[in-house]
């Protein structure tokens, strides 16, 4: 066997054993959602002896999580349609027009972002509170729907757009939102796809900000209501736990599998002739 053969049997055997690691959390997670709680404390690792879905049948008769599904997909839709949206046009002002001290503006976004937000959440809560906006979808989807990562980052692949489409299209009478809209957007949909994979995630997965706003159990998230339920249930009812769990982590999943090939794309370059 040469040199070259070994050396592609080690990387396929790297990237086997890197795939086990990365599964493995996801594999634990689902085996347990279909155990008992007895079986769970005592077994955590093994395959169910008896496969039971009491489990995801309990969770319903719990909680309303039809709701909590609605609510969770509502708000994150939104933040992701409204950050890719504000976030591109951001970035295209910044990389594409002769909007004055365009740099500046830049420098003042990129220096945002090495502000902990952590800092802002007392200011940010009083301001929401004023406004009524506590325990209402605004304060879940207004402060996330423009990102100065996001920003940046269609920065970065804007100045990647060839001028020479965005001179000829403004040399046909097209204005500056004509232009953005079908000119740049479509060439960036690699780009725009991967942030708002990312925006969406983010949004699904936030816990601070229903645990800071939300006051009413029919405007809660999956992640507020996992914890809640947690809260709630005895310690005995953990297959109930391990079925919200999978079902809050597996529909995340399936749309980053599906869209994978976004992220590839987004790497390679747009505006290409």
């Amino acid at each position: 066997m040469n040199n070259s053969i070994k050396g592609k049997w080690l990387i396929y055997i790297g990237l086997l054993v890197a795939s086990l690691i990365v599964l493995y959390p996801f594999f634990f997670m689902i085996i347990n959602s279909f155990k008992s709680g007895s079986e769970i404390m005592h077994s955590p690792n093994s395959l169910p002896t008896t496969w039971s879905l009491k489990g995801y049948t309990e969770v319903f008769d719990s909680v309303n999580l039809w709701r909590i599904f609605f609510n969770t997909i509502f708000v994150s839709v939104s933040v992701m349609v409204l950050n890719c949206l504000l976030s591109a046009m951001v970035a295209y002002a910044i990389a594409k027009t002769n909007m004055p001290s365009r740099h500046v503006w830049l420098r003042l976004i990129l220096s945002s972002m090495m502000v902990p937000a952590i800092l802002f959440t007392i200011p940010v809560y009083m301001m929401m509170y004023d406004w009524g906006w506590v325990n209402t979808y605004r304060v879940l989807i207004i402060p996330g729907a423009i990102s100065a990562y996001n920003i940046f980052l269609l920065y970065q692949f804007m100045t990647q757009v060839d001028e020479a489409y965005l001179e000829a299209a403004r040399i046909d009478g097209a204005s500056e939102f004509r232009i953005f809209f079908k000119v740049v957007l479509p060439m960036m949909r690699p780009a725009m796809a991967t942030v708002g994979i990312l925006t969406f995630m983010g949004a699904w997965n936030d816990f601070m900000g229903p645990l800071l706003y939300i006051r009413d159990d029919s405007m809660l998230t999956l992640q507020m209501a996992l914890f809640k339920f947690q809260q709630d249930i005895p310690a005995g009812n953990l297959e109930q736990v391990w079925a919200m769990t999978t079902m809050i982590a597996v529909p995340v999943v399936f749309v980053f599998f599906f869209m994978q090939k976004n992220f590839i794309k987004a790497f390679t370059g747009v505006g290409v002739k």
